[in-house]
């Protein structure tokens, strides 16, 4: 069913019972005898590899593993990701303490990807006035690109 396939098909493709097929879907409800629920079947995906970006479970062992004096090549092995990965992630994410030196913060990498961002109306007042205009016309968002010249919803003349 996860192909496309309806219960119908799906049960006559694994040779079962339309019925035996949508309890498979559906799972079994309590039967009078008093047992318990099963839940529906589910094929449980294994976790996907190490992503392209560092979980902050990772920032976070990361400075655990700073702090017992590792080396970044041991972290890197420890998280099964590269040592450069590792050292431009402590090299973005440090900052000067008191009496200290350098610390990592693994906190910093959230509090840099947050920042603020003004969109293409912020900048441009003919642009913000001229969608603010037409918006209190009770046009829609697709009108305005519309009428800029772009077909699309996300215009990136009028975002």
């Amino acid at each position: 069913m996860e192909q496309g396939y309806s219960t119908r098909e799906a049960a006559g493709i694994v040779g079962i019972n339309l019925r035996t097929g949508k309890r498979w879907r559906d799972g079994r409800h309590s039967p009078p005898g008093g047992r318990r629920a099963v839940p529906p079947v589910r094929i449980m995906e294994e976790p996907p590899s190490a992503s392209r970006y560092l979980t902050e479970a990772e920032r976070i062992r990361i400075a655990d593993r700073l702090r017992e004096n590792a080396s970044i090549r041991r972290v890197a092995a420890d998280l099964g990701r590269s040592p450069s990965t590792i050292s431009r992630e402590i090299r973005r994410n440090r900052r000067p303490m008191p009496n200290e030196g350098w610390t990592y913060r693994p906190f910093e990498a959230e509090i840099r990807r947050l920042r603020p961002k003004a969109g293409k109306s912020g900048q441009n007042i003919e642009l913000r006035e001229f969608i603010q205009d037409h918006l209190m016309m009770r046009w829609s968002p697709e009108q305005i690109c519309w009428l800029c010249g772009h077909a699309s919803p996300t215009c990136r003349r009028c975002t």
